[in-house]
């Protein structure tokens, strides 16, 4: 009886989970030859695998076995503590920062005068060691004195906001969009020019209402997964 696509998929499922994430897979003429079967039956089955989101194929290297996605629920919680609770090793690499004087757009968002002296901390951030976030910090100087960007090298801004200035992030507003972003901002992340990322813009207080941040950070599609909770609405308000 003539092997399916369904059966060449079961077969690479398999080899994936033994061979584990990140790890590259056999040619389309080895695994033609292993199962027997012609090499447009395995490019069926591998496309439906890459449609599951189990394999993904890089133009000119191959096809690999793809790590799975860092889930991220809607709520106030700093890169670090969110990829410890997922299983991941956590860690932050400084781009640039520098201090600036806020616009009126951005004086605005922070809820500050214009011209006041903003930090701004732009951090790789990664996942396992591999690239998932590239995030533009702005925090006003006023509400953190003395805090420098380099504080924040490859830590977290939460916990330093809460040890070294007794500030704790009480609450916040998140805008969640797709955006194709520019070819140096893909370079750093690791995905082709022309890819498609999340682009994840917060507003944070503290529990005495002040802001305490404006984050803007673009996330990898294939890395990042948004969990959200759903809810019946109330009695009053169905």
């Amino acid at each position: 009886m003539p092997i399916r696509a369904d059966q060449v998929e079961r077969y690479v499922r398999d080899l994936a989970e033994q061979l584990g994430p990140g790890a590259v897979l056999p040619g389309e003429r080895e695994l033609a030859h292993s199962c027997g079967v012609s090499r447009m039956t395995v490019r069926r089955a591998l496309d439906e695998l890459e449609e599951r989101r189990v394999v993904e194929r890089r133009h000119g290297a191959g096809t690999f076995v793809r790590r799975p996605a860092a889930a991220q629920p809607l709520m106030a919680t700093s890169f670090h503590e969110d990829m410890r609770r997922r299983g991941f090793a956590p860690a932050s690499s400084l781009v640039d920062t520098g201090t600036q004087r806020a616009s009126a757009g951005l004086a605005a968002q922070l809820e500050i005068a214009e011209g006041d002296p903003v930090l701004v901390v732009r951090r790789l951030r990664l996942a396992d060691a591999d690239p998932i976030a590239l995030e533009t910090l702005h925090v006003p100087v006023d509400r953190t004195p003395g805090l420098a960007g380099e504080d924040l090298a490859d830590g977290s801004y939460y916990a330093v906001l809460r040890e070294r200035f007794g500030r704790r992030v009480a609450s916040g507003r998140q805008t969640v969009s797709p955006v194709v972003p520019p070819t140096a901002d893909t370079d750093l992340l690791g995905v082709p020019t022309g890819t498609a990322v999340f682009r994840f813009v917060r507003i944070s207080r503290d529990h005495h209402g002040d802001v305490v941040e404006l984050v803007d950070a673009l996330y990898r599609a294939d890395r990042y997964l948004i969990e959200v909770d759903i809810l019946p609405p109330s009695e009053g308000k169905r």
